[in-house]
C-alpha cells in the first residue's frame, strides 16, 4: 500500500484545512486508516482514525470537536477536516494504514499501522 497525503500549508488561528490521504490497493476499504502528526522536538502523536466501518471514527481528546476524519472507500481516500485550527496544531500531519481492523485499545498507536505517507506539513499562525 502506497499512501499520498496533501493539503498541508500556512493558515491563521481558527481557520480550516483539509488534509487527504490517497491510498492504493484494492482492499483499501478493509484497512483501518489513522492521521498523526509529529510537531518539532516531540513524539508523533494520534490525531484520529477511522475503521472500516465509516461510522467508526476516534479522536485524540485535542481535537475533539474541531477535527473530523471520514473516507471513501471508492476513491481510496482519507480526508481530515480541520476547523478552529490552533498554534499547537502545527506539525507535519501523516497519513498511516494497517489492513487489520485495529483493536480499540491499539487504535492510537503508531505501532499498530504498517504503512505511513510522507508526510505534509500543516503551520497555524497566531
Amino acid at each position: 500500500v502506497q499512501l499520498q497525503a496533501s493539503g498541508g500549508g500556512l493558515v491563521q488561528a481558527g481557520g480550516s484545512l483539509r488534509l487527504s490521504c490517497a491510498a492504493s490497493g484494492r482492499t483499501y476499504g478493509r484497512y483501518t486508516m489513522g492521521w498523526f502528526r509529529q510537531a518539532p522536538g516531540k513524539e508523533r502523536e494520534f490525531v484520529a482514525a477511522i475503521r472500516r466501518s465509516v461510522d467508526s471514527t476516534y479522536y485524540a481528546d485535542s481535537v475533539k470537536g474541531r477535527f473530523t476524519i471520514s473516507r471513501d472507500n471508492a476513491k481510496n481516500t482519507v480526508t481530515l477536516l480541520m476547523n478552529s485550527l490552533k498554534p499547537e496544531d502545527t506539525a507535519v500531519y501523516y497519513c498511516a494504514a494497517d489492513p487489520q481492523n485495529v483493536i480499540l485499545t491499539a487504535i492510537r498507536l503508531a505501532a499498530s499501522y504498517d504503512y505511513w505517507g510522507q508526510g505534509t506539513l500543516v503551520t497555524v499562525s497566531s
